[in-house]
């Protein structure tokens, strides 16, 4: 029965009775007001969902990009954040909706993940990829992988399907194949423009990473670093709320180009590059993976709202604005709260960005502007 035919039933029934029966009569009218607010303000909170993908942070400039790849991005993009926002729609969870727009992200050459991974030192590919349930707070991830077809799945299933959080290397491809995940051989990562992006930066070793014997500052700042003169950080990723209040990140990669050989970044990492809280939010990263470790980006955006008091705006501010921006890190992330809201900060002239919220809202962009 609906509380407002509960309301008229018990009107009837009390109106001419004694004192007693009426003071039952106006508190059951207050107990059924407040059912009735608390219903209608619970079926509000489930239809508040919404999901944020990004394709990569660095210095994209418009005279860098031009109208056709700019329109093949954001083509792409769309396709990706729609798809996650469908699943969410129809009553999907956020878990699913993270999965489903980064394999669309995973199967393009345009962004630095699965089929557009970039080369490592010895030209080979190694793959990272991690999820986290802000519900369960369990988390999967995959590192170093080269088989996998969709590093995001291999990291789920890591997840799902054991008591671990991070597999890596050839162990994972192995868990990957026994459990059914689709694979493939090194020749369908193989994309020609990263091969001779890879063979013009190796001839120039044009980067340089954390112990290298040359360096003996323990880190090379972005700045001096002749790689970075491009900037250009392809990590893809997703965060997103669901009808039932819960939310979820995930982050997948290729890496560096011309990175050392079983080199991970922080893609792969709980707190680094991926994170979410049912209690605070979701983050996924992107960016110059050595600067997000050292500082546990994804973490402390969340950290600060928990233990701060801060909003979601408020935290990722402080975090890649003014924290990572002094350590010396380029990049940015993409955050959701339980609450709906969403935030895509970046420090980088650029970031391949979109979001879709419930009601159709949505936007893509790839300029600080």
């Amino acid at each position: 029965m609906r509380q407002s035919d509960m309301l008229i039933k018990h009107l009837v029934v009390y109106k001419t009775t004694t004192w007693a029966n009426q003071i039952r009569f106006y508190i059951t009218v207050v107990s059924v007001i407040f059912t009735m607010l608390h219903s209608s303000s619970q079926t509000k909170s489930m239809e508040n969902f919404a999901i944020v993908i990004h394709g990569g942070a660095g210095t994209i400039l418009r005279e860098n990009l031009d109208e056709r790849l700019e329109k093949l991005y954001k083509e792409k993009l769309t396709e990706s954040v729609n798809a996650g926002y469908e699943i969410l729609a129809q009553g999907g969870t956020a878990l699913d909706a993270v999965t489903a727009a980064i394999k669309i992200m995973e199967d393009t050459p345009l962004f630095n993940a699965g089929k557009g991974a970039v080369f490592n030192h010895e030209g080979k590919i190694e793959m990272d990829a991690s999820i986290m349930d802000g519900l369960t707070s369990k988390a999967g991830a995959v590192a170093g992988v080269q088989t996998i077809r969709n590093p995001i799945e291999g990291a789920r299933a890591v997840m799902e399907k054991t008591e671990h959080v991070m597999l890596e290397g050839e162990g994972a491809d192995r868990f990957a194949k026994e459990i059914g995940l689709k694979t493939e051989d090194e020749t369908y990562f193989y994309d020609e423009n990263r091969w001779q992006q890879f063979q013009k930066i190796r001839q120039q070793e044009k980067i340089r990473l954390d112990h290298d014997a040359t360096d003996t500052t323990g880190y090379i700042h972005p700045k001096d670093v002749e790689f970075f003169h491009e900037k250009k950080f392809g990590t893809v990723g997703c965060v997103a709320l669901d009808k039932y209040g819960n939310l979820a990140a995930g982050t997948s990669t290729g890496g560096m180009t011309n990175k050392k050989y079983g080199r991970v970044g922080d893609s792969p990492i709980i707190g680094a590059g991926t994170y979410a809280n049912n209690k605070t939010c979701a983050v996924s990263c992107t960016g110059h993976g050595e600067f997000f470790i050292r500082n546990v980006v994804a973490y402390d955006v969340s950290a600060r709202m928990e233990y701060k008091g801060l909003t979601l705006e408020q935290a990722a501010t402080e975090v890649i604005m003014d924290k990572l921006k002094k350590a010396g890190g380029e990049g940015g992330l993409i955050a959701i709260d339980a609450k709906g809201h969403i935030v895509m900060s970046f420090n980088t002239t650029g970031m391949y960005r979109a979001y879709k919220k419930s009601g159709g809202k949505t936007d893509v962009k790839i300029f600080k502007d």
